[in-house]
């Protein structure tokens, strides 16, 4: 959450407060006078740096062809999968198994 600068219409006094992006400045409260008239003041913004590396554009492109790529692989279905067994031979064509015609009785003798 960002931390932003106010300063009070009632007592002066200037503070800073860590608030959701989302909360809206009529609704903060001055921590010296407890009256809801701050309002947010400009300030300015900081970040922290990590490391003195910066991405070149060779690398940058690279990284946004993998992403692209497993973007892609995440859609296909899983490699070692359930498999399921196919359908009978004559149910594409709208025919029957031919196994399930022949006489089950005769195979015994």
């Amino acid at each position: 959450m960002p931390m932003y600068e106010y300063r009070c219409e009632g007592c002066g006094e200037q503070f800073e407060i860590v608030q959701s992006v989302h909360a809206r400045p009529e609704d903060t409260v001055c921590p010296h006078c407890k009256a809801q008239k701050a309002i947010r003041l400009l300030s300015s913004f900081a970040s922290k740096v990590v490391g003195d590396h910066k991405p070149t554009y060779s690398e940058m492109k690279a990284y946004n062809m993998l992403n692209e790529r497993m973007h892609k692989f995440s859609k296909l279905p899983p490699m070692f999968g359930k498999r399921t067994d196919p359908p009978p031979m004559g149910t594409y064509i709208g025919q029957q198994d031919p196994s399930s015609t022949t006489d089950r009785g005769s195979e015994n003798s």
